[in-house]
């Protein structure tokens, strides 16, 4: 149910009144109240219709009014940390009637887009990249002799990323007035908040102390040595107390807080004062607040409703999707549990997603030997490398758009030393509603290029478990093995899980004209693609390659002279799979010139959001188009050649 959301409110809607900020400026702290209720209202109603991140949002209602109540966005730049929190800001942005086309194609992204709003200068989906692409803002203001402010909200999640402390560290030495809002609502790093704690901050935030604190720190100079570090200890002592932003202090910024930041009336004259006093550097303005605040269900399970699927308004509920196989995910971790129960070496990392890629499965089994290290991939796979030196064996399970963030570790801190890190890639291929920026698409190209690093791709769930296995016993060089998201398919009945041979594909079916060799989870869309190719007249041979390095060169060779056109699909962009397969066929002339050789793989453009077929029709990665793309090309080359075989 709704908490407290509309008692004693108007009868007349404010938040209808409202198409830009400019209109909130308008209005009263008490009118202020009520559109809160009513943003928190309208986001749970759409939010039920389409699906998306809904606890971080309800917890930012009231932090989001007041920062455009004090704030004069779009001027004023207002950049929200990962995006997952920039609901109610859409809202109150000119795209209130939009909010219901949420996630869907053609409608709203569910992240924060340059080119959807001018009220959002900054597009993100990754955490910890407001802090860094703020400072730039408010560099260029500088330069350009501009008097905006720039405004970075981040999570108490997504300070856990190294970048963060990065640009902390770096805008910490520029006098620039830049402002970071730490939306603290997990760690519970901070005091108790109230009353006392509001007026010290507003206290604190204001120029006349920090005026009175720059000539108590004049007149402690020319205290003896003992007495001004006593007068310094004593001011810095009475902060900590109250703030806890000593961490902060060192990195330059003037800590203000904590305060709730589910009140206005605290939250409004701490930002007035921020805004309008001379800056004479960062300020960070830490602000507590609850996930799913002001909706019981999501209060009650942040976990759940963080992200969510359509849900009942009333209760809550989400349907349970009628699933007659396992995730992906689920297979991954429920595999890399069996082996770990008999090899106490195996360990699991994950960089703050312990549910998303099921690994809180292995976590409840081997706590010891599960690591969350937050939302920090680089560190994740150092950490791993360092573990594996040791003897471990670590498997990194982090998604494929994640794991880009981590390319130099990867490199230079598990290759080079050849190190047997295992990588479990989630979500690999086109991911849906989250669109672009989740995508799966770069993995196979930039791990194959690195020098020995083995590289699977799973085409259903029983390849999964014997790709997890396979890659716990490789234990002298680093492994890969990518998988989708969603329902898995493809288990066999035989209970006897064996490791895969390195480097050695499959043959799925035989023909004789076409060959069609699949890498990855495009692998029953391949076949159905030979059904269709059999029905115009064209024998069609499907195999599925299973490695992209080392490649099965025996299955290529005998693939490519026995048929008179060799097509590969993968779910990835060019310079992945294909290119392997076109390397090994045109450095061995006696196979021929590759001009009997298709790749069928990810066009050179982000697939914007949509449902997951979808987006694999407009890829050219379903069946039909597969087919249609085979014979449109099979055509053209049998009428230029005779040599061909019909």
């Amino acid at each position: 149910m709704l908490k407290n959301s509309q008692t004693n409110l108007d009868n007349k809607s404010i938040l209808n009144r409202i198409t830009y900020p400019a209109d909130i400026r308008e209005l009263d702290i008490e009118s202020l109240i009520q559109l809160s209720n009513e943003v928190r209202k309208e986001l749970i109603e759409s939010v039920s219709q389409t699906g998306g991140h809904l606890g971080a949002g309800l917890g930012v209602v009231e932090l989001t009014i007041a920062l455009h109540y004090v704030f004069n966005t779009p001027y004023d730049r207002l950049i929200w940390d990962v995006g997952h929190q920039s609901y109610p800001h859409k809202i109150l942005t000119g795209r209130h009637k939009q909010m219901k086309t949420l996630r869907k194609e053609g409608g709203l992204s569910g992240f924060t887009k340059r080119s959807e709003s001018e009220y959002d200068p900054f597009g993100a989906a990754h955490a910890g990249t407001s802090i860094s692409s703020a400072l730039g803002m408010a560099v260029a203001a500088d330069l350009n002799h501009e008097d905006r402010r720039v405004v970075a909200v981040i999570g108490d999640g997504a300070m856990t990323a190294g970048m963060a402390y990065e640009a902390m560290n770096n805008a910490g030495s520029m006098d620039l007035p830049l402002v970071v809002v730490l939306n603290d609502n997990d760690m519970s790093i901070a005091p108790p908040v109230g009353a006392m704690s509001a007026y010290l901050s507003k206290l604190i935030s204001s120029s006349s102390y920090r005026s009175l604190r720059a000539v108590a720190g004049q007149v402690a100079k020319r205290f003896p040595k003992s007495l001004a570090k006593t007068a310094k200890k004593a001011e810095e002592y009475a902060r900590g107390i109250v703030t806890g932003g000593t961490l902060f202090e060192e990195l330059g910024f003037y800590y203000i807080g904590p305060i709730d930041g589910h009140n206005i009336k605290h939250l409004i004259p701490v930002l007035k004062n921020i805004k309008d006093k001379p800056h004479d550097g960062p300020v960070l303005v830490h602000v507590v607040t609850h996930k799913g605040h002001g909706y019981l269900p999501a209060e009650e399970s942040s976990d759940k409703f963080h992200g969510v699927s359509k849900f009942n308004v009333v209760t809550g509920a989400q349907p349970k999707n009628k699933k007659s196989m396992p995730s992906y995910s689920s297979v991954f971790a429920n595999t890399l549990s069996k082996i770990a129960t008999n090899d106490k070496k195996i360990v699991a990392i994950t960089a703050a997603m312990p549910s998303g890629t099921g690994l809180n499965l292995f976590a409840k089994k081997f706590p010891d030997r599960f690591f969350d290290v937050g939302i920090a991939e680089q560190h994740a796979v150092t950490f791993a490398a360092g573990l594996a030196a040791e003897g471990m064996k670590p498997f990194v399970a982090i998604y494929s758009t994640f794991l880009q963030r981590a390319y130099d570790q990867i490199i230079h801190d598990v290759s080079i030393q050849q190190l047997p890190v295992r990588f479990a890639i989630d979500r690999a291929g086109l991911v849906g509603a989250d669109g672009p920026t989740h995508a799966g698409s770069f993995d196979i190209t930039y791990l194959a290029n690195i020098p020995k690093m083995i590289v699977m791709a799973a085409a259903d769930g029983e390849e999964l478990k014997r790709m997890c296995l396979t890659a716990a016993n490789i234990n002298n060089r680093p492994s890969a093995f990518r998988y989708p998201r969603g329902e898995s398919t493809g288990f066999k009945n035989n209970r006897n899980l064996t490791p895969l041979t390195i480097g050695k594909g499959r043959l799925i079916s035989k023909g004789n004209t076409i060959a069609i060799l699949s890498f990855g989870a495009r692998l029953q869309e391949c076949i159905k693609a030979a059904e269709l190719l059999e029905k115009r007249g064209l024998s069609t041979s499907v195999a599925d390659a299973r490695f992209c390095k080392p490649l099965d060169k025996g299955l290529i060779k005998n693939l490519y002279t026995k048929h008179s056109l060799l097509v590969s699909v993968e779910e990835g962009v060019i310079g992945g799979f294909a290119s392997h397969v076109s390397k090994y066929i045109s450095d061995n002339q006696e196979l021929g010139d590759l001009s009997r050789f298709l790749s069928i793989l990810f066009p050179d453009k982000f697939i914007e959001q949509r449902s997951p077929d979808a987006m694999y029709r407009s890829a050219g990665l379903d069946a039909q188009s597969i087919a249609d793309r085979v014979q449109k090309f099979f055509n053209i080359k049998y009428q230029k050649s005779s040599n061909l075989k019909a």
